[in-house]
């Protein structure tokens, strides 16, 4: 049966990957809409080998000058586009949509993967902010609508699949990797003056600004945490995190027998987006992806985070521990920490800094809709800017 996809963000990396995960599926899967920010280059490129009945732009300004590059290339097909936050969750509800991708980030990729999930769609998670800031709304509808979940990310991808091993009630442990980052060996001395330069440098993966930031501080696997406490339903003490610079080990399971699953595999994107998009089967990978090799990789090497070097993940669990609106909370204070790094106007070490004093602001309650998070969200990232230009 083939899939009928939307995916938000799909000039993105995860966006840009699983196009090419489309390629090699040979008619399992057909692109019915695509979201995209103002790459209207590439959408547009997109638009013309894929030929989507549905898409939708960040602005409403954004449309005639995508349409006018569809003209110039000859694109005579019908299409429907759609602009704002109302566009593209107008396009992940599409009755022709099967499975929505979601791997735009921020309040649209929340809003419209929650549209996805009460209009009964198929999800592929790449967002974090969906489940970490609103885990109780999404996971309840996705209930109530039949919905499965299906992680992109390669952490709870991994997990998914060594899940797959035995029954939730045999799980002892799960346990998280994370390469560690640029600044694994780094003293804290240096981490004072660490530069945007030396923190997008990843040794891994290539990923977005925000999430690669989120890895040189740790907070990437915080936020991991707290998303595969919703996916899986499992209490926070049993979700563990651990270094593992290789990056072969993508995340384990023990079970209460003692056994350890783990999934290795080469670091690449595609392969945790194609398991998703042909789960429950497993199909051949495109030829150009290497197999693991494991005689090359010599030695896995495991390690404890030092928290107090990278504190934002002992600041995710306190999150978890806390509930109710605290993990929209720390993930606003942090997008708009980064984003004061980035820009140069805040020291990287001053990070958690600006989210701890936000997240001690006095906060309360839970969310009973939507709006409610949004609200909370907006209202955090206010706090979270005024403490960037206090601390610096």
């Amino acid at each position: 049966m083939t899939k009928r996809l939307c995916i938000l963000g799909s000039t993105g990396s995860i966006g840009v990957n699983t196009l090419c995960v489309v390629r090699s599926l040979a008619g399992r899967a057909q692109v019915q809409a695509l979201c995209a920010g103002k790459n209207l280059e590439l959408l547009a490129a997109q638009i013309s080998e894929f030929h989507p009945s549905v898409v939708a732009v960040a602005l409403p300004e954004c449309i005639e000058p995508l349409r006018a590059r569809l003209a110039a290339g000859r694109y005579a097909q019908p299409l429907k586009i759609l602009a704002g936050t109302e566009g593209s969750t107008e396009a992940a509800a599409d009755p022709e949509v099967d499975f929505v991708v979601s791997a735009s980030h921020g309040v649209t990729g929340l809003t419209a993967t929650y549209a996805a999930v009460r209009a009964g769609k198929q999800i592929g998670l790449a967002n974090k902010e969906t489940l970490v800031v609103a885990g109780d709304l999404v996971t309840r509808a996705a209930r109530e609508q039949g919905v499965e979940i299906l992680p992109i990310d390669s952490e709870h991808s991994a997990v998914h699949q060594c899940l797959r091993s035995g029954r939730d009630g045999e799980v002892r442990r799960l346990i998280l990797t994370g390469s560690g980052g640029p600044f694994l060996k780094s003293s804290r001395k240096m981490l004072d003056t660490a530069t945007p330069e030396q923190a997008l440098k990843h040794p891994v993966w290539k990923m977005g600004g925000r999430v690669t930031v989120d890895s040189a501080t740790l907070m990437n696997k915080g936020l991991e945490i707290i998303e595969a406490h919703w996916l899986f339903g499992l209490p926070p003490s049993v979700i563990e995190v651990v270094i593992h610079p290789e990056s072969a080990v993508h995340s384990m399971i023990e079970f209460h027998d003692g056994s350890v699953i783990a999934q290795l595999s080469v670091a690449d994107m595609r392969l945790p987006i194609q398991y998703a998009l042909t789960y429950p089967e497993r199909v051949a990978v495109n030829g150009d992806i290497p197999s693991l090799d494991l005689v090359g990789a010599r030695r896995l090497r495991f390690l404890e985070p030092d928290l107090k070097r990278f504190p934002c993940l002992a600041l995710a669990r306190e999150a978890l521990d806390e509930g109710g609106a605290m993990p929209c909370i720390l993930n606003a204070a942090d997008e708009v920490a980064v984003e004061a790094f980035l820009a140069g106007r805040l020291r990287f070490s001053a990070i958690p800094r600006v989210i701890e004093e936000v997240m001690g602001k006095g906060w309360s309650g839970d969310f009973r809709s939507l709006d409610d998070v949004l609200a909370c969200d907006g209202e955090a990232r206010r706090r979270g800017r005024e403490a960037a230009l206090r601390i610096q």
